[in-house]
C-alpha cells in the first residue's frame, strides 16, 4: 500500500518519516498540511485502512458551505506522517516547506468508491465534507471537496 510513498524518496535525504507501519486504534483522524512547495497547496489526509489517504487540494479547504475545491488523489502516506512538519529538501519529491494546518478525528458517514461524506471535527474545518469523484484529472484522480450545506 506504501510502495509508491517509498518510491519518491530518499529517506537518507529527507526527514519525512518512513513507513514503519504504526497501527492506531479509537476515532479515526484527519490532517491538512499547509505545502509550499513548487505550488502552495494544501494535502488533506483521513485515515483508512491504516494509512492515510491522500489528497493535494490547490485553494484552501472550505470552512463554510457553497465553496468547491479540487482535490486530486495522490499516494498513500504512513500514518507517522500525520505529525509531520518541516521542509523537504530540494532535489526531493515534494520539496518545500509542510506546516499542519488543521487535524482533528473524523466520522465516517459514507465511504464508496466515487463518494467519501464524513464528519470533521478540527480546529478549523468542523461538520460534514463531501468528496466526490470526479473525470478531471489524470488518471480519473481528480475529486471535489467541499463543506455540505446543514438541512434544516
Amino acid at each position: 500500500m506504501l510502495e509508491e510513498y517509498r518510491k519518491k524518496r530518499d529517506f537518507d535525504r529527507t526527514s519525512e518519516p518512513e513507513a514503519k507501519g504504526t497501527s492506531r486504534s479509537g476515532e479515526p483522524i484527519f490532517v491538512i498540511q499547509k505545502h509550499d512547495a513548487s505550488n502552495l497547496h494544501y494535502d488533506l489526509r483521513l485515515e483508512m485502512n491504516g494509512v492515510l489517504k491522500s489528497w493535494a487540494v490547490p485553494k484552501q479547504p472550505p470552512k463554510k458551505a457553497g465553496i468547491k475545491r479540487l482535490a486530486i488523489q495522490t499516494e498513500d502516506h504512513p500514518m507517522e506522517y500525520a505529525d509531520f512538519e518541516g521542509e523537504i529538501p530540494e532535489g526531493q519529491y515534494g520539496a518545500g516547506k509542510v506546516e499542519i494546518w488543521d487535524r482533528g478525528n473524523y466520522e465516517a458517514i459514507k465511504i464508496e468508491e466515487k463518494e467519501i461524506i464524513v464528519t470533521l471535527k478540527g480546529k478549523q474545518l468542523t461538520g460534514d465534507y463531501v468528496l466526490v469523484k470526479t473525470k478531471y484529472g489524470n488518471n480519473d484522480k481528480g475529486w471535489l471537496f467541499f463543506k455540505k450545506k446543514v438541512e434544516n
